[in-house]
């Protein structure tokens, strides 16, 4: 599946970054171009793969390339403003070979959350692929200010994208790393999913071409539709071959028979579908209330089991209650590992979304209260009203 790629704000740009150097790393072809975009010049001198002249600062005459602190309301009018600015950055990109464009941001800042949603606005009204949003959001531990704009931003999002693909930094946050290191780690185990989603319909340069081939419909119509998504992927180290030639794909180029064991494939495709689902997904959610699904089983061609990948899919059916899941494989003769992948789309209940939500609104609710020479009496009542009625999307 190839992609065009946007990166919004410092997460966002950080983390386009870190999908192209693992497209380097694992010899992939996905990404047909990248442009990055900040209010901050310093943020865009960061980077390191996105080329010089696909890093666009907007915002200029009203911030000094100082960024916007963590204002996304703010960066959503300089991004309007600049809006004819944000679109020449597709300008020299090869569009028409795009069958998707992908847009990154964190969502709890400002620059991101709020320009983010304008630039896929203007994208969906002049080009006919999908936009795609990935959105990161904010660890609890932030403060009230990120969840409040992480809120906004998502339902912003979600509203003028075609689906968004959901990460919660407070879910993989590991205890007694420092912050660099933290989002480091986090940026790879995001886009290590994505690179393998993208990837998983390409040939390999030994030519090897999957059975059932996981090619850019079969993602695209698993997102179709709108919503959050949430990605769980899970790996098994390969055992080596008895006469120490490497793993046991012995009839990999032909020559003899295969030594591996059917059942030891079954075993191994299906409890990593278990542990790609159940495990840490992308955003915790509950399983149950993902309309689609999509599963990606890779790994050298002689362990993709298709009696394995047909009951993991099948499995994958029966905790979704969705008949709706899609399987194929992805063949990497060079893998020493078996991974599953596991897209659900359309995810509509989380309750780390839920709780992201509700600091929103409290917060709101102190901010107006604050604004307020005297608050309503009746201001405290129906909770669930004021949160429909106040927790408002970006424009």
């Amino acid at each position: 599946m190839k992609v065009l790629c946007f990166g919004v704000g410092q997460a966002g740009g950080n983390v386009l970054d870190a999908l192209l150097r693992y497209e380097q790393r694992t010899n992939a072809d996905y990404v047909v171009d990248a442009v990055a975009y900040n209010t901050a010049s310093a943020d865009l001198r960061g980077l390191d793969l996105v080329p010089e002249e696909n890093r666009i600062l907007f915002g200029a005459d009203e911030v000094s390339g100082h960024g916007v602190g963590a204002d996304n309301e703010l960066a959503a009018e300089l991004a309007e403003r600049d809006s004819r600015q944000l679109l020449r950055g597709t300008d020299d990109s090869p569009t028409s070979t795009a069958d998707a464009f992908l847009i990154f941001a964190g969502l709890g800042g400002g620059t991101g959350s709020g320009a983010a949603p304008v630039l896929a606005k203007h994208l969906q009204r002049i080009y006919e692929q999908p936009i795609y949003g990935v959105g990161i959001l904010p660890a609890a531990d932030e403060g009230a200010l990120y969840s409040r704009n992480a809120a906004r931003s998502l339902k912003t999002f979600v509203d003028v994208t075609d689906h968004v693909f959901a990460f919660d930094n407070g879910a993989w946050a590991k205890s007694g790393e420092d912050v660099a290191q933290a989002h480091d780690s986090m940026n790879e185990e995001l886009v290590r999913r994505l690179g393998i989603l993208f990837a998983s319909g390409e040939v390999s340069e030994s030519g090897t071409v999957g059975e059932s081939v996981v090619d850019s419909s079969e993602v695209i119509n698993t997102l179709r539709g709108g919503g959050i998504s949430t990605i769980g992927y899970a790996a098994s180290e390969l055992p080596e071959s008895d006469d120490g030639g490497g793993f046991s794909i012995k009839g990999l180029l032909g020559g003899g028979s295969s030594s591996v064991d059917e059942l030891d494939s079954i075993n191994r495709i299906t409890t990593q579908t278990r542990k790609a689902v159940l495990g840490r997904l992308t955003l915790p959610c509950d399983v149950d209330s993902a309309s689609r699904g999509l599963v990606v089983v890779s790994g050298p061609p002689e362990w993709l089991n298709r009696k394995a990948i047909e009951r993991s899919r099948t499995w994958v059916e029966e905790q979704t209650g969705s008949m709706e899941v899609r399987g194929g494989d992805y063949p990497l003769p060079e893998s020493n590992h078996v991974g599953v992948l596991v897209l659900l789309g359309d995810v509509s209940r989380s309750d780390r979304v839920a709780e992201v939500r509700s600091t929103a609104v409290e917060a709101e609710r102190d901010r107006r209260d604050r604004e307020a020479d005297d608050t309503s009496a009746d201001a405290g009542d129906d909770a669930e009203g004021v949160v429909d009625e106040r927790l408002d999307t970006l424009f």
